[in-house]
């Protein structure tokens, strides 16, 4: 906190006052501990590379333009072109946002942007977008709409809602949503107060949600890499993740770099020869979908060579016995076989993890797309907890949790209706009564919309999703939507699935709303204040439309103010939302092995390498190997007509998932979708780099742009997902032309605990197309 508050100068006197109290109220902050939370903050840091951010934050925000000589006024905020959270200047003119760049104050990405970011003013004033509410006028799907209010569409959509309840009862209603940004837990929130079980998004049991989950059974928190310390990692461990090209979740791709100037070892495992892998001292080119045999390999080598921190294991984790009988036979000439990596690289890359320290992790979707998804992601999870990295300066690190939580109302929902949960009956981790984040299982939604059974799904409101992009197997999600009574969707384009609905909403984007993010996610080291700065149309907030139809349908939760919410969730910093705006970002330092005080928030109160949640609900509490149901090895005869292995949804830094195809700036540097080959694969199938190809699988064929590289194995093929075309006429916009989810399958067999599909992996083939 800076001394010299008297030589700061102030506009006016009422200025000088409000920082004077604001300027105590931290100090106060500083002195005193939080009450009544483990982990507790010892501090709270504003700070930045020059002045006190409070002081910057009561400075004059309006600047003169060197260009016009006109006045504009900054805000700072939080960039969610992905849900990463980078903090912004944002420069607004005339109620015109005129520039976007990055805060050099940020704890995050220190002014850096991505260039999705820097796209940001492309997408608020995008002539594409939705601006106004509409209703269809014709036949499901047939691209016909009327303009209508806001009220109107409320109206229709809350007479849906009471209807159907009255009719089939509030499990009948189905909540959708996408990929995490500002308003996915409020999503939750809603469902959970509008009474209904069955909420579900493509990830929650293919991406992020098994990761969170194994946290919490594993450690009681969801750990996160150091990069904020000044010690830095000694080894960084990405398996099956690009964080170079990606920055999901807070864990900014700028801090990775970073990281790697300073020294760190590198070790990167991904079937593809990444920018990354380039970087690296090892890669692992692991077959995709054996990443389970790859991690209990390395345990192996770990365990038998006594590689372990044996004063951690023996103080602070439970099972170890357990593991090291269940990893015997799992050798990496065994590893070897099913993987395709090489035994003594395994061995290499786990000595070099083991014996580096501070060593961490950083983990992605990839790990969460086979139906042996939740062992997979223990197994990994567990390299780090046996060699002593957790909650080390520089190494795998649990969270301080800044804010309080949002009351998602989950204890609001009878005990019925938690048993009703599509799924619930079968996957106790995804959606059990016992589940950490319950959410519907989104085959078994999609069932229940197209036969009825177990009960019907009538209604399904969509935010901020494009699912048949995003969902394995589109034309069974296509199927199931148009088998809905009523469908509505909010979201900031026409896309493919908005042309389904009865009603469609226009989304307000991150420059249009206000918003807490708290990042990294789930572990909260740092919260940003996302401003509502402008508005284009008629486009609103989903919180607020969430609000809005609780109050009209007269719930007894969910109905006070978006700023009510903010406040009580930043009462620990001391805080209310207006004073996060002034400040843009608020810092609690991180306090290192927390564990000793307070134990892990476990049942043991220490690292479970055997998860006592997991054999509680019956399932087996040790990870292991389990090969995917369509794999060169499962399934023999359908790969010698299928005999490429199939990989999907690796990111490009133009895209996020099925996003900003309809922006020039992204789709002049990535106009079409594009297929990963093998030189030597390639030539046998006379394919040039360039061509258009076919990639099929036994549900269906797409065509990408062939491109040679022999940085993927020659038995492997990669195809990019997301992928439709907003220039196409509707109401298809090209959603059948490449889009990797045709070649998907959603059908089990499903992992037992979580009901994760098989999203990759899969068997393929590949041919020309032939050019008429």
């Amino acid at each position: 906190m800076p001394t010299n508050w008297k030589t700061i100068r102030f506009s006016n006197k009422l200025e000088r006052n409000r920082l004077l109290r604001l300027k105590h109220k931290l100090f106060d902050l500083v002195q005193s501990p939080f009450s009544g939370r483990k982990a507790a903050p010892v501090g709270l840091k504003t700070g930045n590379r020059g002045p006190s951010c409070i002081m910057q934050a009561h400075q004059q925000k309006e600047i003169k333009r060197k260009d016009t000589m006109r006045m504009a006024d900054i805000y700072k905020s939080a960039c969610r072109m992905c849900h990463g959270g980078c903090g912004v200047l944002v420069y607004v003119e005339d109620g015109r946002v005129v520039k976007v760049e990055g805060n050099p104050d940020s704890p995050l990405n220190r002014g850096r942007m991505c260039v999705k970011g820097m796209a940001s003013l492309e997408q608020l004033y995008s002539p594409d977008r939705l601006q106004f509410p509409m209703k269809r006028t014709d036949a499901r799907g047939a691209g016909q709409w009327a303009r209508i209010s806001w009220d109107e569409a409320l109206d229709i959509i809350v007479e849906k809602i009471k209807k159907t309840w009255a009719q089939f009862g509030p499990e009948s209603l189905g909540i959708g949503t996408g990929t995490g940004r500002h308003h996915f837990q409020h999503v939750v929130r809603f469902a959970n107060a509008l009474g209904t079980p069955n909420w579900c998004e493509p990830g929650t049991a293919q991406c992020f949600v098994p990761r969170i989950v194994t946290g919490l059974m594993t450690f009681g928190d969801l750990p996160i890499c150091d990069y904020y310390s000044e010690v830095n990692p000694g080894c960084l461990l990405v398996w099956g993740h690009n964080p170079t090209v990606t920055g999901p979740d807070g864990e900014i791709q700028f801090r990775v770099q970073d990281c790697l100037k300073r020294g760190t070892r590198l070790i990167v495992i991904d079937p593809r020869r990444t920018d990354l892998a380039r970087q690296a001292d090892l890669w692992l080119q692991v077959r995709p979908g054996a990443d389970d045999a790859l991690a209990l390999a390395m345990l192996h080598v770990i365990t038998q060579e006594k590689l372990f921190d044996a004063d951690f294991v023996n103080r602070w984790t439970v099972g170890f016995d357990a593991l090291t009988e269940r990893v015997r036979e799992a050798e990496p000439e065994w590893a070897q076989s099913v993987t395709w990596v090489p035994a003594e690289k395994i061995r290499t890359a786990a000595r070099l993890f083991a014996k580096t320290k501070p060593a961490t992790l950083e983990w992605g979707v990839a790990l969460e797309h086979t139906p042996n998804c939740l062992q997979t992601v223990r197994a990994v999870s567990l390299l780090p907890a046996i060699t002593g990295n957790i909650d080390v300066p520089g190494g795998w690190v649990l969270g301080m949790h800044a804010m309080d939580h949002l009351p998602l109302f989950t204890e609001k929902l009878p005990q019925e209706m938690k048993k009703k949960r599509l799924g619930a009956d079968r996957f106790g981790v995804l959606s059990g009564p016992g589940a950490l984040f319950p959410s519907a299982h989104s085959p078994s939604m999609f069932q229940a919309m197209r036969t009825g059974e177990p009960y019907p799904i009538k209604v399904f409101l969509i935010f901020g999703n494009n699912a048949l992009a995003t969902y394995a197997n589109t034309k069974e999600v296509y199927q199931s939507l148009k088998a809905l009574d009523f469908l509505a969707v909010m979201d900031l384009y026409m896309t493919p699935t908005a042309e389904l609905a009865d009603v469609v909403l226009p989304a307000a984007s991150w420059l249009e709303v206000d918003q807490l993010v708290g990042l990294p996610y789930v572990a909260e080291n740092v919260v940003l204040a996302q401003q509502k700065m402008v508005r284009v149309g008629e486009c609103r907030a989903d919180e607020e439309v969430f609000i809005d139809l609780a109050r009209r349908l007269d719930l007894p939760v969910g109905t006070e103010p978006l700023e009510d919410i903010f406040d009580h969730r930043l009462r620990p910093l001391g805080l209310t939302f207006n004073d996060l705006k002034e400040l843009g970002h608020a810092t609690v330092p991180m306090a290192y092995r927390k564990y000793e005080k307070t134990g892990f928030r476990t049942a043991s109160g220490k690292v479970e390498l055997t998860a006592s949640y997991l054999e509680t609900l019956g399932y087996d509490p040790l990870p292991y190997y389990q090969e995917p149901p369509e794999s060169p090895i499962s399934r023999p005869n359908l790969a010698e007509e299928y005999p490429f292995v199939l990989s999907t949804g690796a990111r490009t830094p133009y895209f996020f998932h099925s996003e900003y195809r309809q922006l020039p700036s992204l789709r002049k540097k990535h106009p079409n979708p594009i297929v990963e080959i093998h030189p030597d694969t390639a030539a046998g199938l006379n394919i040039r780099n360039g061509d258009w190809v076919w990639v099929e699988t036994k549900r269906g064929r797409i065509k990408q742009r062939a491109r040679l590289t022999d940085g993927i194995d020659p038995r492997v093929i990669h195809v990019q997902h997301g992928w439709w075309f907003p220039e196409e006429p509707g109401p298809d916009h090209g959603i059948w032309t490449s889009n990797a989810n045709i070649l998907t399958d959603n059908a089990p067999p499903y992992d037992p605990a979580m009901g994760t599909y098989q999203l990759r992996a899969l068997l393929c083939k590949i041919s020309r197309m032939e050019i008429e």
